[in-house]
């Protein structure tokens, strides 16, 4: 059987192209061999029942492994200490007898009694590790503890209580058996989770998980190791693509996060190969049928883009931060203590890059840009309105004619806009050129924000169309000095992106500024610039 790309559920070696996870797993273990209790903590389709999975078995030969999932649990298991012990010990004892454990009267003797207590109707957390304390003794080897989708239950007052009782015992761990290293994995961070102190809805930040080592494996795809996975799937197709620039591409664009890596190769092998204008995966696995990908990926709905869409509603401080950042160029400082920070770090939002707060990759920073541009009090603005009205105006031949779109922006934004003032510009002017120009490239081209030139005085959006690249340079005017020193910023991308010309739209605070769109001709390159 051939094997494919794979965005659901586990990723299995023999069954799915994979980035080799060896590397990370080594880093783990370096924790569990020290003893370390920690959590995996990444956010939604990060891979991580599939790295549980993978250190199981990377574990075996030295440790019993007993891999858990509270998802399989229940709410009613976790109704009081009672239930919630048993079956606990249930399923413990079901896993543990999966390792090939050699025959041992005194294990024997201990499971003997631990099926016998389970029924019990005393059987609670002290009783539950007092038994898992003697199956640890009796062991000749170490047990690791892996537990995935604890969020199941992270609010629920038990495991919170579980939680305690696994401290204790870490604590005296040198004084009486128990686990080698326990391993959670889920969303939240269970280090500040918010416990129930009470039956009203009172709660604080405390969590008896405070004696968790701190987990920094970097659980993203490196472009090297996407590299490595596209050349098996090369060795089996032989398509021609130029492996390493494939694999930047795809980097580019998803930070090295897994569901968006797997998503765009499966996307290239499974629908733009084969399509009407990829009919091979040689002309798919191109830079054309990548855009296209990409095109599909952030048009479609899907379980990652759902989530994300909901915790910007959750968290209206959350949506805020994102908001400033596109919008506003914010320069945001990374501070892990703040709290929105940790939380839009959590869910994968963001990244800190070079001490700022940064969206976390390019495909997240676009599925907000269109989230925000595509709400109801966007698309009843005028701007927006006007661009419908003249979107068809702007293709000709399967062409975008970006200088008309700039003149025909400028005419309608000083019409509308022009008697604002500054602020105005500098907060919302590049916002209504996004507004503008999304309706004209929907369903056909793709946008994004060079990240590495926006700030509250410059943006770069980046237009593919068709095949074709526009580079459109967004700036507030600061007088010629600074306006010469745009130019030569501009002139020196376009270089980077082997164009020949580029479009630079200018929002000019100065009353005798002439509004209009002109053509400059720096050396080679040809400037197309529009003044609003």
């Amino acid at each position: 059987m051939s094997k494919i790309f794979n965005v659901t559920a586990v990723c299995i070696p023999e069954q799915h192209y994979m980035v080799n996870i060896d590397s990370r797993l080594a880093e783990i273990k370096k924790l569990i061999d020290d003893g370390k209790y920690f959590t995996i903590n990444k956010a939604r389709q990060y891979g991580k029942t599939t790295t549980l999975m993978a250190l199981e078995q990377y574990l075996k030969k030295e440790y019993y492994v007993v891999s858990m999932d509270f998802q399989t649990f229940g709410n009613a298991k976790f109704e009081n200490e009672n239930i919630f012990s048993a079956t606990f010990a249930r399923s413990f004892l079901r896993l543990l007898k999966k390792n090939s454990i050699p025959e041992n009267e005194k294990l024997s003797q201990v499971i003997s009694h631990i099926e016998k207590d389970i029924e019990k109707k005393g059987f609670e957390l002290t009783e539950l590790f007092e038994n898992l304390s003697d199956v640890c003794g009796a062991c000749d080897k170490r047990i690791v503890l892996l537990i995935d989708e604890v969020d199941s239950a992270t609010n629920n007052q038990v495991f919170l209580d579980f939680l305690a009782q696994l401290r204790a015992y870490y604590i005296r761990r040198g004084m009486e058996p128990t686990f080698k290293a326990v391993v959670l994995a889920g969303v939240y961070d269970i280090k500040n989770l918010k416990r129930k102190l009470r039956p009203e809805d009172e709660h604080r930040a405390n969590s008896p998980w405070n004696i968790a080592s701190d987990f920094h494996v970097d659980m993203n795809f490196h472009k090297d190791e996407i590299a490595e996975m596209l050349e098996e799937y090369e060795a089996d197709y032989h398509t021609g693509m130029n492996v390493d620039e494939m694999a930047a591409r795809i980097f580019d664009y998803t930070s090295g996060y897994p569901f968006l890596v797997s998503r765009l190769c499966k996307l290239l092998d499974e629908e733009i190969a084969g399509s009407e204008n990829y009919p091979t995966r040689k002309s798919a696995w191109t830079r054309e049928g990548f855009l296209d990908a990409v095109k599909i990926l952030l048009a479609e709905k899907n379980t990652l883009f759902e989530s994300m869409v909901n915790k910007l509603h959750d968290y209206p401080e959350l949506r805020k931060m994102i908001f400033d950042i596109l919008f506003s160029g914010k320069e945001i400082a990374y501070n892990s203590l703040d709290r929105i920070t940790e939380i839009a770090t959590m869910f994968g939002f963001v990244k800190n890059s070079d001490g700022k707060v940064a969206v976390a990759n390019r495909i997240f920073e676009t599925v907000f840009y269109d989230l925000f541009l595509t709400s109801a009090d966007m698309q009843n603005t005028s701007v927006y309105q006007a661009a419908v009205q003249d979107k068809n105006q702007f293709i000709a031949g399967g062409h975008l004619n970006m200088r008309l779109v700039l003149e025909k922006f400028t005419v309608h934004f000083d019409d509308l806009y022009g008697d604002q003032d500054t602020k105005f510009y500098e907060e919302d002017g590049r916002r209504f050129f996004l507004l503008y120009l999304r309706p004209i490239i929907n369903g056909t081209g793709n946008y994004y924000i060079e990240s590495r030139t926006r700030n509250m005085e410059r943006t770069d959006v980046i237009v593919d169309y068709r095949g074709e690249q526009f580079v459109v340079e967004l700036k507030v005017w600061r007088g010629n000095a600074y306006h010469t020193r745009g130019e030569k910023q501009l002139t020196d991308y376009l270089d980077y992106y082997h164009l020949d010309q580029g479009y630079m739209l200018s929002f000019n605070f100065n009353k005798k500024k002439e509004v209009g769109v002109q053509e400059i001709h720096l050396g080679e390159k040809i400037l197309i610039e529009a003044v609003v």
